[in-house]
Parts: structure tokens; sequence; C-alpha cells
């Protein structure tokens, strides 16, 4: 995927791109300057190109959030970090920029003030119980 963006760093073509972490499944590196959302904030992402959350393999899947927990550990201990937040989004709707599944791992400390939470619930109404919906998707 020459036009991927995350593809592009996961082959070493963007040497503009700082990795932190490259394993055989997944690599993590940092966002663009500007998108940062605090220091040691991190992007993870499979190696394979997959576009969102459930089109991921499951080998891709476990290799992306294992890497996610261990840059997560790291920013514990590299940079005194109290608490990370993991974000993903999978879909334009959701908010995703990148048509490349990715993680991002940020470390927060207890004078951050903000909330990595959605701020106000979805407009969205669904007719009838959506939890007894979505378990009718595995029966």
């Amino acid at each position: 995927m020459d036009d991927c963006p995350f593809c592009r760093i996961v082959a070493g073509l963007d040497p503009a791109a700082v990795v932190v972490e490259r394993e055989e499944h997944a690599v993590a590196f940092a966002p663009l300057p500007d998108s940062v959302l605090a220091p040691g904030h991190t992007l993870v992402a499979p190696v394979e190109h997959t576009t969102d959350l459930m089109s991921a393999s499951p080998t891709s899947l476990a290799a992306t959030t294992a890497l996610a927990q261990r840059v997560g550990r790291a920013m514990r201990g590299a940079l005194g970090a109290t608490g990370v937040v993991l974000l993903q989004a999978s879909g334009a709707d959701a908010g995703q920029s990148v048509p490349h599944l990715h993680f991002h791992v940020v470390p927060c400390w207890s004078d951050d003030g903000t909330t990595h939470w959605p701020s106000t619930p979805s407009a969205h109404r669904h007719d009838g119980d959506a939890s007894a919906a979505l378990a009718d998707m595995f029966e």
C-alpha cells in the first residue's frame, strides 16, 4: 500500500518517522509533531496493512495490543506517567483519519486535569435492547 503513510513507515520509506520499536507483527512510532497529545504520545500499528479493528487478523491484533501494553509500561518507567490512555478509532465516523489500524498510547499525569472520555453521549438511538442485539450476533 504505497499510498498508506503507516505502511510507508513500516517499510522504512519515511525517513522523518521516529520509530520507537519495531517487531515482527507490530511497530510503534511517534505521531506527527502537530498532533502530539502529550510528551511520549506513541502510535502503535500492525505491520500488516489492515484498515480497522474489524478487519485485523488475530495475529496482528494480538501483536499490536501487546506492543501497546509494552509502550504503556515504558511510559511509566521512562516518563513517570501515572496513567495511560489507549485510543482507537475504526471508521471515518469514529474519527479515524488514517485508514490503517492504529492505537494512540497517550501517557497521563495527575496534573493533566483532563479526561480522554467522550464528554457527551451519542445522539444515535437504537430501537430495542442494544446489548441484546450485540449478543445475538454471537449466536
